[in-house]
């Protein structure tokens, strides 16, 4: 269970969706005074080289945010797309694009003093390099890293003392039964605090049970009567190919999605705008696209 490695996917299509709709939520939910909890379940190693053998060996971020970088010129952005980009930006030098912020860290940049986020990891390597970067931070007591599972470790945290909550769950789904334990987990979590906002990043792959995440999600936040946002993000057709020599093509990941229940109300008009301007920078072919919708 311990093969996963985000560092060769960092600054991929899939994290430039993920990410741009995890800090237009936390735009919006660190504005008021009372204090924020924020769990991120799956948090990684928190910042990643992409510079460094593992982002150079899959080199997924040259098809995901160093292509954004370098197909527009900042000023035409929407300002979702601006955010994220100011906000990796942020933390390299300037013209230079060596360093990506995981969610531990773009978390963390917006938090205020009040505010507190817990991040969960069980990988032994991740959880050393994890620690390691939080530190240079010096951020104190705002800040723990626990190793243990966060789709279980969540559970003892809800309700927050301040009432006022958001869950990151981005699993890497190596596992089969990440499906089912995302689905358990919020069902579970919207029981104990039914007024926190969820959001759940699942890949678009052909296997059902990558399928029954957004459909499941939405039964419960529709049952709950409670608002919800799905956006997904397509760059590339998803079926097999062959190459020159005959040889199967495996196409990687082409899609990925972000569901929210209980999403901020500015979120679904700042995604109108960025998500067709990333259909048209990472597109790679005729089968790029995206979805939007809500309900609730």
């Amino acid at each position: 269970m311990f093969s996963y490695r985000h560092a060769f996917h960092a600054g991929n299509h899939a994290d430039v969706l993920k990410h741009t709709v995890l800090l237009a939520i936390l735009r919006h939910m660190t504005q008021k005074d009372t204090a924020l909890n924020v769990f991120d379940t799956h948090a990684g190693a928190g910042l990643y080289r992409l510079d460094g053998d593992y982002a150079k060996t899959s080199a997924e971020a040259a098809e995901g945010f160093l292509k954004l970088v370098q197909a527009a010129p900042p000023e035409q952005f929407s300002p979702l797309l601006q955010d994220y980009v100011d906000m990796v930006a942020s933390f390299n030098t300037k013209g230079q694009w060596t360093i990506y912020p995981g969610s531990p860290f773009i978390i963390q940049r917006l938090l205020h003093g009040r505010d507190k986020l817990k991040l969960y990891e069980l990988h032994p390597t991740d959880v050393k390099t994890l620690s390691a970067n939080i530190a240079q931070l010096e951020a104190g007591r705002q800040v723990t890293i626990l190793r243990e599972d966060g789709f279980e470790g969540l559970k003892k945290f809800l309700p927050p003392p301040s009432r006022r909550a958001l869950v990151l769950c981005d699993p890497s789904y190596e596992v089969k039964t990440d499906y089912a334990r995302v689905q358990a987990m919020v069902s579970d979590a919207m029981l104990r605090f039914a007024t926190g906002t969820y959001a759940v990043w699942y890949p678009i792959i052909p296997r059902p049970e990558a399928h029954d995440v957004p459909r499941k999600l939405k039964t419960l936040a529709n049952k709950s009567g409670k608002s919800w946002l799905g956006a997904t993000l397509t760059i590339k057709n998803s079926k097999l190919t062959q190459d020159a020599d005959g040889e199967v093509v495996r196409p990687g990941l082409p899609a990925s999605g972000m569901f929210i229940i209980n999403p901020p109300h500015t979120l679904r008009e700042g995604l109108k705008a960025a998500l067709p301007q990333l259909v048209k920078l990472l597109g790679q072919d005729q089968h790029a696209t995206f979805t939007l919708e809500a309900g609730g």
